[in-house]
């Protein structure tokens, strides 16, 4: 049978870094859902992009951990997604810092 509801998996960071900062990256992206414009993402965009730049730059990353490598997976995607606003709303003629 397969399951119905949400995976119940989560990435189990070996320095307890990952958790808090995905907790806040998920607030960010639900933000960014929600927002009607491209305008109204932009500044959200930036902010996840600053929010995972820490998992980004974990000096703890050890590549042979799957949690690691899934953590580098989840927070680049994260960022590539926000950078992806920026530059529509540059295209757009709406700014897009970043």
């Amino acid at each position: 049978m397969r399951p119905t509801g949400p995976a119940t998996s989560e990435i189990t960071c070996p320095i307890g870094l990952f958790g808090p900062i995905e907790e806040e990256a998920a607030v960010i992206t639900a933000a960014i859902n929600r927002a009607p414009t491209v305008a109204e993402k932009v500044p959200l965009a930036g902010d996840l992009r600053s929010t995972v730049a820490a998992l980004r730059a974990c000096e703890a990353h050890d590549e042979s951990d799957v949690n690691c490598r899934l953590c580098g997976e989840f927070s680049e995607l994260r960022d590539k997604t926000a950078t992806l606003i920026q530059q529509v709303a540059r295209l757009a003629g709406g700014g897009g810092d970043g």
